[in-house]
């Protein structure tokens, strides 16, 4: 792993967040979608209890809100507080300049084959608004 990856690795361990605590930081930043803990332990593949847990702690740290659903106030909704979403853009930035160090070390056929994997990821519609959306964060 380059000096890019460590970045990664330093930015989390900074934060003092644990791994389940990262992936939810980068799953709520996700924007347009209405997250619970439920939702995010199934979308990162965690436990419900460890979601939780991981919530808790991040609303401690104030990087994080819970809010009652206005439609049903048994469900509590999470979002990334401005300090979360800084986090979050930190860790996105991190990851993708150690996948740009990590491409540009590649030789010319490698590179292409894996050119052409990303234009057919890119053809898929999930991965392409998430695309969009990050590129739309970055040019405001």
């Amino acid at each position: 792993m380059g000096p890019q990856g460590g970045e990664v690795l330093r930015v989390i361990d900074e934060s003092g967040l644990s791994f389940a605590q990262m992936k939810v930081v980068v799953e709520l930043q996700a924007p347009d979608e209405q997250h619970t803990v439920s939702s995010l332990a199934e979308h990162i593949g965690i436990s419900v209890a460890s979601a939780s847990r991981a919530a808790e702690g991040m609303v401690r740290k104030k990087l994080v809100t819970r809010v009652e659903d206005p439609d049903d106030r048994r469900v509590k909704r999470l979002a990334l507080t401005a300090r979360g979403q800084q986090l979050a853009d930190r860790i996105i930035s991190a990851r993708l300049a150690s996948l740009e160090e990590f491409t540009s070390s590649l030789e010319g056929t490698e590179r292409q084959k894996l050119e052409s994997a990303l234009d057919a990821l890119m053809e898929r519609p999930e991965v392409a608004e998430i695309y969009a959306n990050y590129e739309r964060k970055v040019s405001r």
